[in-house]
């Protein structure tokens, strides 16, 4: 088991979730956050925005699963064809043991 974090553009959360959904992934956790990337926030004018609104989508997904999970996201969270810097990050990373609070059952 796998669970992968999305941080993308809060204007992709609605798309992309309909996008997962339609690729049979359902599931998933959707927090909004704040932060920045390498190029350390955005200047407008005189204003400089240090932390930049985004959306973080979880999602525990199957091994096999993973590959198409990641293609759905790479391909809806961009902002153009080539994409741009702030379109976001995917992070995966191993889940040793994952519970159902109300059953006890273990397993996805």
């Amino acid at each position: 088991m796998l669970l992968i974090r999305a941080i993308i553009r809060p204007e992709k959360k609605d798309e992309l979730l309909f996008e997962l959904s339609k690729a049979g992934f359902h599931a998933a956790t959707v927090v909004d956050v704040v932060g920045r990337g390498k190029q350390k926030g955005i200047k407008i004018g005189s204003i400089v925005y240090d932390e930049i609104p985004k959306v973080l989508i979880m999602m525990a997904v199957r091994d096999e699963d993973k590959d198409d999970v990641i293609q759905v996201i790479l391909r809806t969270a961009k902002t153009s064809e080539k994409g741009a810097y702030g379109d976001g990050k995917i992070f995966v990373s191993p889940i040793e043991e994952v519970y159902t609070v109300s059953t006890a059952a273990a397993g996805l």
